[in-house]
């Protein structure tokens, strides 16, 4: 038998036995005269086509719920993989999707179900696949409202997501319906393995096995091991994880949902809760817009600080107040914010005893946090929530809960950590050395700013008066594969300050680096390593890390003007979180930042800046849009209104 026999043959004879009609549901559909004289086609039609996927006829009259969510993959009915997702973080969430649908069916509803899938940045890591990770959110936050709008009769929306930029497009999309009652139900997180390491270290066992500090059998062992249970987002406050945070702290989300472990119990019942919400929402007319407020971004931002949550929600904030029609958070909003906020939270990646996503959740999650910075006058508990009561009164609620005490219990019986020293009142934080979230370096390299993760700076590099200060020979590279290559032959030593430009969105469409990031973390000399870049960071990177540099090399930053060897000075203050990033030198020669900003004025351009050739055309469209809507600063959002004075306004130079 041929090759195209073997493709094109039939496997069996019942293939040719095919019905050309069928009898169709049973039934009426339950139509009024005044629907069909003055309701369009497409209402009556849908009913239609209700029917012929069949849902009981008769019933087609209730209000219609949406329920949204980033499923991946295909599994059997225990749970095996028949195809897989991309990663755990959408693996399971269909079941969170199926427990909401069931409950609003019980409340006399119509569930709708769709779905966007998103990507895995861990997979992505160091290959083109990134390019399109941080444009994927914008262009998934439009599908998602193109489905929403699309289903006209809706009443409400549920979304249903997880991880690093699946959840952030969710969230964007149902800011943007703020005359639709929504809730966000967040897909949870993976457990640590019992013996092992959790899926942020894990990402170093290249680097590792190349200096000699594991062998392939271990390494082979630890990645089969990491990601222990087979849904949620990664065990640590990276930006799947503090997006669930902050989504929550907005009030988008149901009390305590952020951080659940996927697949248990607790974490299906807050599904079934969530439609109960949005039911509720809907019969007392409230919306999105009576939720996300000037007042509800701002505690989303507090609660961030105080979680010591991923720099990527720098970018992700922004963009959600501007969904909702909200002013965008400045760096001087969040400087003033990070200033006033303790850290109050020890888990991965920022220390100093590491725990796991779980355990926050088992603490107490966002509302025990919540209930410390209340304490300290820090959020405005009057904003409305998705139960349709205020932020003080679901607070008061937590604070006398069963299921705050037993869950805290559990806690102190399964793992024998005291949940006080998970998320700690603020006092005993300071004294554990615990430090604001982020700081902002400026100087003659980053004009427009830097964001560095400042509370996650390895603490034995940091000076008695907690400022991190680092003089060093830059060492230059342009693409981020010649960089990872040179840190696992050794080339690259302590002392250095690795930068690595031609990565933000003009040159990759903002790529993550976290292989470097992580390598740099775990090897002996790496703390001893200052990396600074235009690109942005996963988030749960460490150490002394500056990036979202801007401008970006490719847009004029001086910083696409160093060459190797060039003196560089970093100073980030932990304190007073303040910084500054400076070119202070050339050889022997030293000089002045001022004298610094002369000399890089007067300097071409590096010869090998350039976009990374295999950035695809739909990621340099997102580039450009996105820097007409107030660039990497403003959120890198499409401001359309913005998009089309830069279009009218070239035009009109071109004379067209």
């Amino acid at each position: 038998m041929s090759q195209l026999d073997t493709l094109l043959s039939a496997a069996s004879a019942d293939i040719y036995d095919i019905q050309t009609t069928a009898p169709g549901p049973q039934g009426s559909l339950p139509l009024t005269a005044d629907m069909l004289l003055n309701r369009p086609s497409g209402d009556v039609f849908g009913m239609t086509q209700a029917a012929g996927m069949g849902w009981e006829p008769k019933e087609l009259d209730r209000k219609q719920f949406l329920i949204l969510s980033t499923q991946g993959g295909v599994r059997a009915p225990d749970g095996r993989p028949i195809a897989l997702g991309y990663h755990t973080g959408h693996w399971e969430i269909g079941l969170l999707v199926q427990a909401a649908a069931v409950e609003l069916r019980k409340l006399g509803a119509i569930p709708f179900a769709g779905m966007v899938s998103d990507p895995c940045d861990g997979r992505s890591q160091g290959t083109t696949g990134m390019f399109d990770s941080l444009p994927y959110r914008n262009d998934a936050a439009m599908v998602f409202r193109r489905l929403i709008r699309s289903l006209p009769t809706r009443a409400g929306v549920v979304g249903v997501a997880t991880c690093d930029k699946g959840l952030p497009a969710m969230i964007l999309a149902l800011a943007a319906m703020g005359d639709l009652p929504s809730v966000v139900v967040p897909g949870g997180v993976t457990l640590p393995p019992e013996d092992g390491e959790d899926a942020g270290k894990v990402q170093t066992i290249g680097a590792r096995y190349a200096h000699g500090m594991i062998t392939l059998q271990e390494a082979a062992d630890l990645g089969c091991r990491s990601c222990a249970t087979p849904g949620g987002g990664c065990q640590f406050l990276g930006t799947a994880a503090t997006t669930q945070v902050v989504g929550e702290a907005l009030g988008m989300s149901m009390p305590h949902s952020a951080l659940a472990p996927s697949g248990q119990p607790i974490w299906r019942d807050m599904a079934v809760r969530s439609a109960r919400a949005v039911h509720r929402l809907e019969a007392e007319g409230k919306t999105m817009r009576d939720i996300l407020t000037p007042a509800a971004i701002r505690n989303a931002m507090v609660v961030h600080a105080a979680f010591g949550g991923s720099t990527n929600l720098i970018l992700h904030i922004p963009a959600i107040a501007h969904a909702a029609g909200l002013p965008r958070p400045t760096v001087a909003d969040w400087e003033v914010i990070n200033r006033q906020v303790p850290r109050i939270v020890d888990v991965l990646p920022n220390g100093p005893a590491y725990h796991p996503t779980v355990r926050a959740f088992l603490a107490g999650g966002v509302p025990e946090v919540m209930l410390h910075l209340r304490r300290l006058g820090l959020l405005d508990t009057s904003v409305l929530t998705v139960t349709g009561e205020t932020l003080d009164a679901v607070l008061d609620w937590w604070e006398g809960s069963e299921r705050r005490v037993r869950l805290r219990e559990e806690l102190r019986r399964r793992d024998g950590v005291d949940p006080d020293d998970v998320i700690m009142a603020p006092d005993v934080a300071r004294a554990r050395g615990l430090t604001s979230t982020v700081t902002f370096p400026v100087g003659n390299l980053a004009p427009e700013g830097s964001v560095i993760k400042s509370t996650a700076i390895d603490p034995t590099v940091v000076d008695a008066d907690n400022v991190y200060r680092k003089e060093g020979p830059a060492r230059v590279f342009v693409r981020e594969s010649a960089a990872i290559a040179a840190v696992k032959a050794g080339e690259i030593r302590a002392g250095d300050v690795l930068v690595l430009i031609c990565r933000g969105p003009m040159g990759t469409g903002m790529e993550e680096v976290y292989q470097l990031t992580s390598s740099l973390k775990h090897l002996p000399f790496g703390k001893n390593v200052t990396l600074i870049t235009d690109a942005r960071f996963s988030g749960v990177s460490t150490g002394a890390c500056i990036g979202h540099v801007g401008p970006e090399a490719l847009a004029g930053g001086p910083v696409g003007k160093l060459q190797d060897g060039d003196i560089i000075r970093v100073v980030v203050d932990r304190t007073r979180l303040e910084g500054s990033l400076d070119f202070i030198g050339e050889g022997e020669r030293r000089f002045s930042p001022e004298e610094g900003d002369r000399i890089l004025a007067a300097r071409p351009p590096r010869a090998d800046l350039s976009p990374d050739p295999q950035v695809p055309a739909d990621t340099r469209l997102w580039a450009a849009l996105q820097q007409a809507g107030g660039g990497t600063w403003g959120g890198c959002v499409y401001d359309t209104d913005a998009i089309l004075e830069v279009i009218e306004a070239g035009r009109a130079a071109l004379g067209r």
